[in-house]
């Protein structure tokens, strides 16, 4: 069978689930859960209002010094009624994030999705945010409860981007626990949510890849590469894909491309070692990298 593969040149990663170095999902920046840095926007849910200045002022002090934020947002949940108490919390939990004190923010993002009531937009961004802290703190189950109840909040608002991001990181957190059942079919809904998102077709195609779905992983990594076609992430799991399928030269010119892009990043180093592996290339297949990242390579 014939696998074709876009010669990337300024795209990387082998992907969050296996890539070594990676340990799950950044925690994300306040209310709305981030993508990691891309090249090409992707559409976020906007945060809701924020309501009080001692919000924005709280948020702005974790940046400078969170442990004076996490007292700030102490004091200020000590006096804070109705909608100022998920957003004293938000802070909260943001504040212990920055100081990698994770069970603590687990804690302040779900008192703040709790303390949100009826307010679903906050309730489902608190909930992913409480998800985000568990993975981080190597908590899967935790972060899988927190997730689950964030998608129902999601879905109540049919806002798909977000249930686009929480299906992302249930994914991850159900990799995490080896149900990888449950997280191609998380990932399929996360395409469905947000089928211009290219983390979600990425990390499907990583996914793919470790099941041994080639042919799967390849068509996904074509999607992630044609919504995002400059990026370091997908550059390098383009590179595992081709490996296994047998096509060394192209995944040589995908590897060689991440290191060419980006010579000083983790990615590049990776592409290094794999490269490394693979010994040095023939004679006959020495060829310049294409200039553009539409080509295609048998």
């Amino acid at each position: 069978m014939t696998f074709f593969l876009p010669l990337l040149p300024l795209i990387a990663q082998v992907g969050p689930f296996t890539a070594p170095g990676t340990n799950g999902t950044p925690l994300p920046e306040p209310v709305v859960r981030p993508s990691r840095a891309r090249a090409a926007p992707v559409t976020v849910p906007p945060p809701p209002p924020v309501r009080a200045g001692k919000a924005q002022a709280c948020l702005d002090q974790v940046d400078d010094d969170a442990e004076a934020a996490v007292d700030s947002a102490t004091t200020w949940l000590a006096e804070a009624k109705g909608a100022e108490r998920p957003e004293a919390y938000l802070c909260l939990g943001m504040a212990q994030s920055r100081l990698e004190d994770w069970d603590a923010a687990i804690g302040a993002f779900l008192a703040g999705r709790d303390a949100a009531g009826a307010d679903r937009a906050m309730r489902s961004r608190l909930g992913a945010m409480a998800g985000n802290a568990a993975m981080a703190g190597a908590k899967p189950d935790s972060a899988l409860a927190a997730l689950d109840t964030a998608e129902a909040d999601a879905k109540a608002l049919s806002d798909m981007p977000m249930l686009a991001d929480i299906a992302i990181d249930r994914a991850r957190a159900l990799v995490a626990l080896h149900r990888e059942a449950e997280a191609e079919a998380a990932l399929a809904a996360a395409r469905t949510a947000g089928p211009t998102n290219p983390e979600a077709w990425l990390l499907s195609a990583t996914l793919a890849r470790r099941q041994g779905k080639l042919a799967d992983a390849q068509a996904q990594i074509e999607k992630a590469a044609d919504l995002l076609p400059i990026d370091t992430e997908i550059g390098l799991e383009a590179g595992v894909i081709a490996a296994l399928a047998g096509h060394e030269a192209a995944a040589r010119k995908s590897w060689e491309s991440v290191i060419k892009a980006a010579p000083d990043s983790a990615s590049a180093r990776i592409a290094k070692d794999y490269l490394a592996q693979l010994g040095p290339a023939p004679a006959d297949a020495a060829a310049p990298i294409p200039a553009t990242s539409n080509a295609k390579a048998n």
